[in-house]
């Protein structure tokens, strides 16, 4: 059997648990597909999201239930302006033993986990938001001077509620970019607030089972990154971030609209979250119909408008459609 052949065996296989997988998930979270697709990209990529909503749209219970399905170790931290970074990382302590001598111990913090839910993160100081910083992007944490490791898989979700600003931090752009991919989960429409309603409120309820564990994650995550993409895909993406870029490649107005675009970090989540969308839908490779979708979820925590744009009433979910039209309406 030659390797390629190895590869779409690999990738049938991984298929089918994906299915199973957001079948449980969506047996609990109902309705939102959209939101489920992309967290799981998310997941598979190797990344952190950041989910933002109103209050009691089911974020909470969605990281749970991943944690379940995914086969993953998780914890929840609430935080609140009061938080300090050793509740996160964990601190050293002075035992003494029976015989009198003293020494420290770590004890390890509730970011030593496998799914982390960083639930309302901008409640806290930047002083405590910047602890996770080295965890997400490096897969450490330094405590007492020494380096210790997270292991993996590790992956952050964290929520941020948009309608409650007072006592809140904003995320720093620096600490934004560290989440591959900002999801928003939006009120569901009627039907779907039916279903929920007959799912939610009787004697029995769907339990979500596991489907995979976290070794097989870790191969998943190995075998996104070995999917092909082609020429086309690579091209649409190198061209949709460097659009929305205010410089000589951008369109006069988005200079006039945005004070800073994507850098190649966002390239680098698109190329990832289509290839996992594409496995997530039966496919072997990504399209332009994977770009077109994941690009507004990798995208909008990346950018910020200017003042005039702001004062128009104008958005970054706006000019990222405005430019996708404008990139694959050319590619067709």
């Amino acid at each position: 059997m030659s390797e390629d052949d190895k590869l779409v065996d690999e990738i049938l296989i991984l298929g089918g648990q994906l299915a199973e997988a957001r079948s449980s998930i969506e047996r609990r979270f109902v309705g939102q597909h959209e939101v489920v697709e992309q967290v799981l990209a998310a997941i598979l990529s190797g990344g952190h999201a950041l989910l933002v909503g109103q209050p009691g749209l089911g974020k909470t219970m969605l990281v749970d239930t991943l944690a379940t399905v995914l086969g993953l170790q998780d914890a929840r931290i609430q935080f609140t302006p009061d938080l300090m970074p050793a509740d996160i990382l964990g601190s050293e302590v002075l035992d003494q033993s029976p015989d009198g001598r003293r020494a420290f111990r770590f004890v390890e913090g509730p970011v030593f986990t496998q799914l982390l839910m960083a639930d309302e993160i901008n409640r806290a100081s930047p002083r405590t938001q910047s602890a996770l910083l080295q965890a997400m992007q490096e897969g450490q944490v330094t405590v007492g001077g020494a380096h210790r490791s997270l292991g993996r898989p590790f992956h952050v979700l964290a929520t941020q509620n948009p309608i409650e600003q007072e006592g809140t931090y904003p995320l720093p752009e620096a600490q934004l970019d560290r989440f591959l991919m900002q999801v928003d989960v939006d009120y569901p429409d009627r039907d779907t607030e039916r279903a929920i309603l007959l799912a939610t409120t009787g004697t029995l309820r769907d339990e979500p089972h596991a489907v995979m564990s976290a070794d097989g994650l870790i191969a998943a995550q190995a075998l996104i990154r070995r999917m092909p993409v082609g020429e086309t895909v690579v091209n649409a993406i190198l061209d949709l971030v460097r659009a929305l870029r205010p410089g000589p490649e951008g369109a006069p107005w988005v200079a006039e609209t945005l004070s800073w675009g994507p850098g190649p970090r966002a390239a680098q989540a698109l190329m990832l979250v289509t290839r996992a969308r594409a496995v997530l839908n039966g496919r072997f490779a990504p399209t332009l119909e994977d770009v077109d979708a994941m690009a507004a979820p990798v995208l909008r925590h990346r950018m910020a408008l200017g003042f005039g744009a702001r004062a128009r009433g104008e958005t970054v979910d706006g000019i990222i459609a405005r430019i996708r039209e404008s990139q694959f309406r050319k590619a067709a």
